[in-house]
């Protein structure tokens, strides 16, 4: 048989991450005990104070008793004394009241016991890979487990188990098109490799759906960043993919890597878009220009303007999203593009278009349709946690030929990751090792 590929290479590179997610586990469980820990201890230390400080209640209650009884006779002798010596007034002595001040009792120090790590004292790499391990769960406990149970219901590899394994890949939303040419080639491998276990091809598919990402690309994903002058990264996609969300989780990104950030809301007359954006500015510390119900090329202008006077390392532009007139989404686009590179050279520097995960090939026809509309160099794939279709990522690099940049793993400000080719296998195919 031929030696495998990419999956072979990527074997290493499992056990490697296996082993730190687990040492990750370890260090993650071990923290959540000792804060269990800590709380049981200042639990009990509140217990023993409140046991003393009712002690001390009983005594003073006992102490004001006894007082209580001994004026009491004293005022009876007293009485008496009157009665028999009505002449003579008896001599008023001053009696001093002592106030006894309650005793305070000092509650225990409260020992601190420092957290050994934590999720955001890991490393970006670290975090990474518990991300892509959680938010691929679902797309790894569908897609994976179907093709493990196909490879034992199948001892032999026949008709049958082709069929079964494209109606497997299609539901994985792959695409038709690329379960089709995957098809062709993993048939031709398997006849010229003489393949006949179902266990053995199980990874032959793997290396093959590998193969349609990474073998014979020149795509990268990583973002270009201008040498010179603030870096401009236009935002597109249709209206409720979760755009203006994704540009708050990139400004945070950028802010907490130490980058001034500057956001500009482009899309002027959708009601609420601008303040929407303004919000997202205020929460995450962005610089903010916007105006609503005017010319978005003219808003984009004054506000590079004011990037510029800022001295911004990065500028993310919000843009409409309406595809049912492509015409006058072009022309809109167009007059953008010419506006930001009259300003400022060679930029825009990236076009990223937003698609949401769970729409599954609408998103790859959304990518088909912006990619006639405009120049995109990159796709935002935001909701990935939420499919267990995470095949999506494959398709769109075939059918599209644009690179995934970054991904959306979660709700949270952190869940927006950097694409990772090796993170992106391992937490779908990490079961499987």
């Amino acid at each position: 048989m031929i030696i495998m590929g990419l999956f072979q290479k990527f074997k290493d590179m499992f056990s490697s991450k296996k082993a730190r997610e687990e040492e990750l586990e370890e260090i993650l469980e071990d923290e959540t005990v000792e804060v269990e820990e800590e709380t049981e201890e200042v639990k009990e230390e509140t217990e023993e104070v409140e046991d003393i400080d009712e002690t001390e209640v009983e005594e003073e209650s006992t102490e004001d008793e006894e007082i209580e009884e001994d004026s009491e006779e004293e005022t009876v002798e007293e009485t008496s004394e009157d009665e028999e010596e009505v002449i003579e007034e008896p001599e008023e002595e001053v009696v001093e009241e002592v106030v006894e001040e309650p005793i305070k009792v000092e509650e225990p120090k409260k020992e601190k016991k420092k957290k050994k790590f934590g999720f955001f004292n890991l490393s970006e790499k670290d975090k990474d890979l518990l991300a892509y391990d959680k938010g691929l769960e679902k797309s790894r406990k569908e897609f994976v487990s179907e093709l493990s149970i196909l490879g034992k219901k199948f001892t032999k590899v026949n008709e049958d188990y082709y069929e079964e394994l494209e109606q497997l890949l299609i539901s994985a939303d792959i695409g038709i098109n690329t379960v089709f040419k995957f098809m062709d080639r993993l048939r031709d491998r398997v006849k010229h490799e003489n393949i006949t276990d179902t266990n053995y091809l199980t990874e032959v598919i793997v290396d093959e759906l590998l193969m349609i990402y990474v073998e014979g690309s020149s795509l990268t994903d990583k973002i270009n960043i201008a040498s010179d002058g603030p870096t401009v990264i236009l935002m597109v996609g249709v209206n409720g993919v979760g755009k203006t969300t994704t540009i708050g989780k990139l400004a945070h990104k950028y802010i907490k890597e130490g980058k001034k950030v500057m956001l500009i809301a482009g899309d002027t007359f959708r009601a609420g878009a601008v303040p929407q954006l303004e919000e997202w500015a205020n929460r995450t510390g962005a610089l903010f220009f916007g105006k609503e119900n005017t010319d978005p090329a003219g808003v984009i202008f004054d506000g590079l303007v004011k990037a510029k006077e800022e001295n911004a390392d990065i500028v993310l532009i919000d843009t409409a999203g309406r595809l049912q007139n492509k015409v006058n989404l072009m022309n809109e686009l167009e007059k953008i593009n010419k506006v930001i590179g009259r300003h400022i050279p060679n930029a825009p520097h990236e076009t990223l278009l937003i698609i949401d995960a769970t729409t599954g090939q609408n998103g790859i026809s959304q990518a088909e349709s912006f990619k006639e509309i405009t120049n995109i160099t990159g796709i935002v794939l935001t909701k990935l946690d939420g499919t267990a279709k995470g095949g999506i990522v494959l398709a769109i690099k075939e059918n599209v030929g644009i690179p995934v940049k970054f991904i959306g793993l979660g709700e949270q400000m952190e869940d927006l990751r950097t694409f990772d080719i090796e993170d992106y296998i391992y937490g779908l195919f990490k079961d499987m090792m």
